[in-house]
């Protein structure tokens, strides 16, 4: 949130106007989809020189009038983004709140606080949260994290995202997340071969899963995941969903995830 400005001495009301009109310009000016050309239609010429006028001898004056009008804009801006983002939670509450038989699931699979995760295993972020993920289901005994692999950082995170749902296709969720270290904690950018070898490493067969990395029930775990995290408008990885309720979108460390948690639960 921005902070507020300390008060400042009222100006005199012909001042007053010509701030109102300088920061109403400024705010034109700064509409994204050309609020200019939309304000340049509203009035003549005569009224657009007399205008641009005025905010020069405001700003003039006040140099802060501009700064104030696009700081309201992008409170505005992140006012509707956010209720953006609670209709969207609404909207696919059931989908948030009951995991797929395909999705793994990391701590308690009955625990209360359920915890979506949206990630891509390329994600220099979501690989670093890793640890404070283990962590966290350790410490609390009443959270689930659902996993949910996007691949949208390009061809190595569609193999590795593959690599990770065939795995689950033949060993469970114990086979997802062996898979899913071992290419996480990988610094080799996945290719076949390498693939191949992490899956042999992981106890997995790898014939097996090269085979299922390109079949039907792979591709619709992925596509189910993609669509699910188009329709709550996600922006990057990692992504977490709280009961649906609340969103933390982005680089976090176990405190945040703690504190997120605990303001769900609490309201």
């Amino acid at each position: 949130m921005p902070p507020i400005s300390p008060a400042r001495p009222s100006l005199p009301r012909r001042a007053a106007r010509h701030a109102a009109a300088a920061a109403a310009l400024a705010a034109a000016l700064w509409l994204p989809g050309g609020g200019a050309a939309h304000a340049e239609g509203s009035f003549t010429p005569d009224q657009r020189r007399e205008i641009v006028e005025i905010v020069r001898n405001a700003l003039k004056t006040d140099p802060t009038i501009l700064s104030d009008a696009i700081a309201a804009l992008r409170a505005g801006a992140e006012a509707q983004a956010q209720a953006t983002t609670r209709d969207a939670l609404a909207a696919n509450r059931a989908a948030l709140t009951n995991p797929l038989p395909t999705d793994a699931i990391l701590g308690n699979p009955r625990g209360r606080t359920i915890m979506v995760e949206f990630y891509d295993p390329r994600c220099p972020y979501c690989r670093k949260v890793l640890p404070d993920l283990d962590r966290l289901v350790h410490d609390d005994p009443d959270v689930r994290i659902v996993e949910k692999v996007v691949p949208v950082l390009g061809p190595a995170s569609l193999l590795a995202a593959q690599a990770i749902a065939a795995a689950a296709l033949q060993g469970g969720q114990d086979a997802y997340f062996r898979m899913q270290h071992a290419l996480m904690t990988d610094s080799q950018k996945p290719d076949m071969a390498r693939i191949r070898a992490l899956a042999a490493q992981a106890g997995l067969d790898a014939d097996r899963l090269a085979r299922d990395m390109d079949g039907a029930d792979v591709a619709a775990t992925l596509r189910a995941n993609m669509t699910l995290a188009n329709a709550i408008h996600l922006e990057g990885t990692p992504t977490f969903v709280f009961d649906a309720h609340y969103v933390i979108p982005g680089a976090v460390d176990l405190d945040d995830l703690k504190a997120a948690i605990a303001k769900v639960r609490h309201g």
